[in-house]
């Protein structure tokens, strides 16, 4: 049957009609997840279509999968960091929504305190279980949205769930016409997508949801769940773990909008960035991740991140504030104590920071031959330079231009041969040739230009 797909403005073949495969056993793709070995990465050479939506977003789940890696948020934490998801975010809701638990007292008082700011994004929406019973949860707080857990691999369906996909199946699908009997809209978490059988679950059961989602005039959502982080994005990998194939499948065989997916990814194997932003470029709208990339085990996709690949992508911030990033990471780093990788992309302390004499050399005579974009602009943060044995003239020069208040905003610089540079140099050596094995620290250096630089201070 040929039919006009009206996104690409082309006669396609409609060529199977996917049903549900109820199998005996599961189907837990032994030969691609053999647990004795790495997984494996195989190819069918089968190359989706890039097809980018007209609009893409991030949400945000830091106050539920983020917060179950770390000590427990207080209400006054939840409600600062939804204020920082808000400016962030901006005027145009680029942080569209941000989920919450309502299990606890704390996490509805939580709830209650966010809601009460009166933002219109993030949007507040809940997670609950696939039970009836969690619905009260969500229609006492006033919330228009919730995700619920619709585990779609038979690693979850059997083993865990011990239940027939047919079973799980009409679970869901009861649970979710009770949503949609309350006016909630469904946000369906597939879990563990990249260990699902494709064609004979979860593309059947999206069909399914889009049935309902036309009888009941009420969006349905479709949260794709790289539970372990084993989804890749290269061009012709085969199914389950091809992420380009998982959103083409959705929106060409289940006709999913792109409005109507998100993709949740974790950084098990180092792709989670790699692969929300291949999720965005095949067809899904929304990008779920957490601030920092905190979450389970090694983390979710960084919300920071997407802000910076989303003005990448689309050359534009669509009024993000870039700067609130910096503040995200004093924040997390002083109140909340956690501690930040260093070399953290954007948040880390070494994110734009030299050691080297010869980095140095680079930033004193022109930023940007070692800065990856104005840091100090867009991030409110200038690049930095660490003083050690080997910062050199030039580091050490640089480091007081940059700090010392007097010479941040002068036309006249100092330069790496300026007398007094070079005795601070030759002091900070003489530390090392005595065993020193650590970078000076901030109150060290303004020491040594109280006695070599008094003019600046």
């Amino acid at each position: 049957m040929l039919t006009l797909n009206k996104r690409t403005n082309r006669l396609e073949t409609e060529e199977y009609h996917f049903e549900l495969q109820d199998v005996d056993s599961p189907n837990l793709f032994r030969e691609t997840f053999p647990y004795t070995e790495i997984p494996k990465i195989s190819f069918n050479n089968e190359i989706a279509p890039m097809n980018p939506p007209d609009q893409i977003w991030i949400t945000d789940t830091t106050f539920r999968d983020g917060q179950q890696a770390m000590d427990p948020f207080t209400v006054k934490q939840i409600v600062q960091l939804y204020k920082y998801l808000h400016k962030l975010g901006g005027p145009n809701g680029m942080i569209k929504q941000s989920e919450f638990f309502l299990y606890s007292e704390k996490d509805r008082e939580a709830v209650d305190k966010c809601k009460e700011l009166g933002y219109d994004f993030p949007q507040i929406t809940a997670w609950i279980r696939a039970t009836k019973s969690d619905f009260k949860l969500v229609k006492e707080r006033g919330l228009k949205e919730t995700g619920i857990l619709t585990s779609c691999s038979d690693y979850h369906i059997f083993l865990k769930l011990k239940k027939t996909r047919r079973e799980a199946m009409d679970m869901y699908l009861d649970v979710i016409k009770a949503a949609l009997s309350q006016g909630i809209i469904p946000r369906c978490h597939f879990e563990d997508i990249t260990r699902a059988d494709f064609y004979g679950f979860v593309i059947p059961f999206a069909i399914e949801l889009m049935k309902l989602s036309k009888e009941a005039g009420l969006p349905i959502k479709i949260r794709a769940c790289d539970t372990l982080g084993f989804a890749v994005s290269y061009p012709g990998a085969s199914l389950p773990r091809n992420i380009n194939g998982i959103i083409y499948g959705l929106t060409h065989h289940a006709g999913v909008p792109s409005s109507c997916i998100e993709w949740h990814g974790h950084n098990d194997f180092y792709r989670a960035l790699a692969n929300s932003t291949n999720a965005w470029l095949y067809g899904c709208a929304g990008i779920n991740g957490t601030l920092l990339g905190i979450g389970e085990r090694t983390g979710n996709t960084p919300v920071e991140a997407l802000a910076i690949e989303y003005a990448a992508l689309r050359g534009t911030t669509n009024g993000m504030d870039l700067s609130i990033i910096t503040e995200i990471a004093e924040y997390f780093k002083n109140e909340l104590k956690y501690n930040i990788p260093q070399n953290q992309p954007f948040v880390g302390a070494n994110f734009n920071m030299t050691k080297a004499g010869i980095h140095a050399d680079g930033l004193l005579k022109e930023q940007e031959i070692y800065n990856a974009f104005d840091t100090n602009a867009i991030l409110n943060r200038p690049p930095e330079v660490a003083i050690t044995d080997r910062a050199g003239l030039a580091g050490i020069a640089y480091w007081y231009n940059t700090q010392l208040s007097k010479l941040k905003n002068a036309q006249e610089k100092l330069e790496k041969n300026n007398p007094s540079i070079v005795k601070i140099k030759e002091e900070i050596d003489n530390l090392y040739k005595d065993g020193r094995i650590t970078s000076l620290s901030h109150d060290e250096l303004l020491n040594l230009a109280k006695k070599y630089l008094p003019q600046y201070i």
